[in-house]
């Protein structure tokens, strides 16, 4: 089966390097409304509460947000549920630089909890039919790790992580090749140990990876019956238990019951990236 690396923790130096970006991005010349208003000496205690019923996710970064003249306790860890009005975290130390830094803090922590939120309803489902929730990396841009994170954090599995880490023919690549025979072969005189997988949207494809010797398959907006089919054929095959099947388009929370008893290994989600609501939460100051 195919496996992929998972982003279980983010680097240090990630996270130092992007919030310095995120903070540069908000005050590119400081914050002219705080700055006057509030002493850097004055210190306050802020309190961090989530605003709705959420899977937390991100609560670790806020360390790397302060100096450590700042004290910051963590009153949930990644992947803790937390109800609507519950304390997340407190963070004491010099008001006006906690005000100035934070949007910048939720509009981060309220992305991931809202990804991690999100890929916890699907997993929920999915999870008893023995079938991953993937992500993919239909991702916002600069933030892929993050992203990618938060969907471990919620329960789901991390898709390739970028261009450079697997191998995914797909339609066009099979115009540019010219058949699908030529894109493995092509791909495989430069590619010797990757597995490669194949998206498909007709079983003739199908059979034509099979011939190829590809190591998955994904069935591309393919229907329940026409999944079901396309599994069975790709069992039947020598090895065919071997091979990673895996399910995408249009596949919601709505019909996702649907394919999770058809046969595949997963089901990649676009919207847990792309579309996602971020959570409700807000900071309180004392």
């Amino acid at each position: 089966m195919i496996e992929y690396s998972q982003i279980s923790a983010l680097p240090e130096s990630y996270l130092k390097e992007k919030i310095k970006e995120y903070l540069l991005e908000d005050m590119p010349n400081g914050d002219i409304t705080t700055n006057p208003l509030i002493s850097g000496s004055k210190n306050i205690v802020a309190y961090i509460q989530a605003q709705e019923d959420i899977i937390v996710a991100g609560l670790e970064i806020i360390k790397f947000f302060f100096n450590s003249s700042f004290e910051i306790e963590l009153k949930k860890k990644d992947g803790d549920t937390a109800k609507k009005d519950e304390l997340l975290a407190t963070i004491k130390g010099r008001g006006g630089e906690i005000l100035t830094k934070e949007i910048s803090l939720l509009n981060l922590l309220q992305r991931l909890s809202g990804i991690a939120t999100q890929t916890a309803k699907y997993v929920e489902i999915a999870k008893p039919h023995n079938v991953k929730i993937l992500d993919t990396r239909k991702t916002m841009p600069g933030m892929r790790l993050f992203d990618k994170y938060a969907v471990r954090v919620g329960g789901g599995h991390n898709h390739r992580l970028d261009l450079s880490s697997g191998i995914m023919i797909k339609d066009n690549h099979i115009a540019l090749a010219g058949s699908v025979k030529d894109a493995v072969e092509q791909i495989r005189s430069f590619v010797k140990t990757q597995p490669i997988e194949l998206e498909v949207d007709t079983f003739e494809q199908i059979y034509e990876g099979l011939d190829a010797g590809v190591e998955g398959f994904l069935l591309d907006n393919m229907n329940k019956t026409k999944t079901i089919q396309a599994v069975k054929i790709i069992r039947n095959a020598p090895k065919g238990d071997k091979i990673f099947i895996e399910s995408s388009g249009g596949i919601t929370l709505s019909n996702l019951n649907k394919y999770v008893t058809t046969g595949i290994n997963a089901i990649s989600i676009g919207a847990l990236t792309h579309s996602v609501r971020n959570v409700d939460m807000h900071m309180e100051f004392v």
